[in-house]
């Protein structure tokens, strides 16, 4: 048992910690997308 604790805290902290980081990029690659998108028609203008 304090194995699987050593192993929940060695493994989930660096797990919880990429998921929230890429919950946060996530946002900011769709409004990059968003942008792309909308480039040749700003660009025509």
């Amino acid at each position: 048992m304090e194995t699987w604790i050593s192993v929940i805290t060695e493994v989930g902290f660096p797990i919880a910690v990429t998921f929230y980081l890429l919950h946060r990029i996530e946002a900011k690659l769709n409004q990059l997308i968003e942008s792309i998108h909308a480039l040749p028609a700003k660009m025509k203008e």
